[in-house]
């Protein structure tokens, strides 16, 4: 099967917009979002050489990924999906992303690998990545194997005791489904629950030594030896597919999850399993331009955070507007440190849009207050009905989308963890 020229509107997953379409959408969209917006910018200069830092921080790494450590451009692939992710700029880099997309264009069986962390929420840097399992998903009908790492996080003190990984690992997997992956053919490991995957670690344990550890995570001493186990669990997770007979796997992660898997890829080839493909996401900042945090209130939730929070939190977006109105529609704003225009450039517009946007911004058309709106309306738009099907999981779906051992009542344990009678936040 190859990739379809025929793609939905963003609507529907962030799937690319009709390229019919796309203008004429941006202007109604930025139409739109003018109605009582005036804000220009209200960020100090200091700030602003923060944001341009952290930005160029950003894309140092992204380049040494590639320049030191042997990752390969994307713009550089000869035969790619013809996906938004793919041509946005949010995809970067890859290890050996062509020879899993030759192999998949010839229906070898394949699978994606792809973890979610139970001591965190799914938030809009999650988009980007999420979005791109989804195409594959949905595009090859390839099956999707997602790691919940409630063990890490316990032993990393992330969380206080298993019964809270647990609930939290529950909670992703209702979530996960309402974002919108195949429940037939999403299949959840939660190590808690499918112990089998430490006989799989154990295993390759013996290809991982404690000084790649060290090298890896920086572990001291004085750290406790559930850490410097973990490393071999996480790579049992990306292999698992292989011991399953598909030996075509793709993992799409963030920039700073490719040392991990540079030692996963690594163990693989010591016990006769092939090295999984990977693509490397954009790392994007949070709203006030700095690193993504929960303690610093800077990360949208997608299904935690109500309207108001989300309007709240975009409103407050660094942006690359200028002092006044008038110097903006004279000078124009800047685009490049714009966290509203970066988000809708990477994770919500096609290359036409983004590239008008861009366009209108930088000639002052487009004052920063539109652009956050334009933002807001996104958000809102894409969660809405996330939030709506949540209210409809259930804790059969959940139960037979997770991996088990045999003896296991995993949906008497999915209703007395309370997740069930949770709701996603309203007005």
């Amino acid at each position: 099967m190859t990739a379809s020229n025929n793609k939905p509107t963003s609507k529907t997953h962030g799937y690319e917009t009709s390229h019919d379409t796309s203008i004429l959408r941006v202007n109604e969209m930025a139409k739109n979002a003018t109605k009582d917006v005036h804000i220009v910018s209200d960020t100090t200069e200091e700030t602003k050489q923060q944001v341009e830092s952290e930005l160029k921080r950003l894309d140092e790494d992204k380049e040494k990924l590639i320049v030191a450590f042997g990752a390969s451009r994307i713009e550089e692939l000869k035969k790619k999906p013809d996906y938004v992710s793919f041509n946005n700029g949010f995809l970067t880099s890859h290890r050996d992303f062509d020879k899993f997309y030759e192999r998949l264009l010839n229906h070898e069986k394949s699978a994606i690998v792809s973890g979610l962390n139970p001591s965190g929420q799914f938030h809009i840097g999650h988009i980007g990545v999420f979005d791109t399992n989804l195409f594959f998903q949905k595009e090859y009908g390839i099956d999707l194997y997602a790691p919940i790492s409630d063990d890490e996080s316990y032993v990393a003190r992330k969380i206080d005791n298993q019964e809270v990984g647990l609930k939290n690992s529950f909670r992703l997997v209702k979530e996960a489904l309402a974002y919108g992956y195949e429940p037939k053919k999403t299949h959840f490991i939660i190590d808690q629950i499918y112990t089998n995957i430490y006989n799989l670690a154990i295993k390759i344990s013996r290809g991982i030594n404690i000084s790649t550890v060290r090298a890896i995570y920086d572990y001291k001493d004085s750290d406790n030896v559930g850490l410097t186990f973990y490393p071999s669990v996480q790579s049992a997770h990306v292999i698992f597919p292989q011991t399953l007979g598909i030996k075509n796997v793709l993992v799409p992660i963030g920039l700073d999850e490719d040392t991990h898997l540079r030692a996963s890829r690594d163990v693989a080839e010591k016990f006769g399993y092939e090295k999984a493909s990977v693509l490397h996401g954009r790392f994007l900042p949070g709203m006030d331009g700095r690193k993504m945090s929960k303690s610093k209130g800077n990360a949208v939730y997608l299904l935690r955070d109500t309207q108001s929070e989300v309007k709240k939190k975009v409103s407050q977006a660094f942006s690359g507007g200028r002092t006044t109105v008038d110097e903006h529609r004279k000078l124009g704003g800047v685009p490049e440190v714009d966290i509203a225009y970066l988000y809708l450039k990477y994770v919500f517009k096609s290359v036409k849009e983004s590239q008008q946007l861009y366009d209108d911004y930088k000639r002052g058309r487009i004052l920063s207050g539109e652009m956050k709106k334009m933002l807001q309306n996104e958000i809102i738009e894409k969660v809405a009905p996330m939030k709506e099907r949540l209210e409809h999981i259930t804790a059969k779906e959940m139960a037979n989308s997770i991996m088990k051992n045999d003896s296991v009542d995993l949906e008497s344990m999915i209703e007395k963890s309370g997740v069930m009678s949770e709701e996603a936040k309203k007005e």
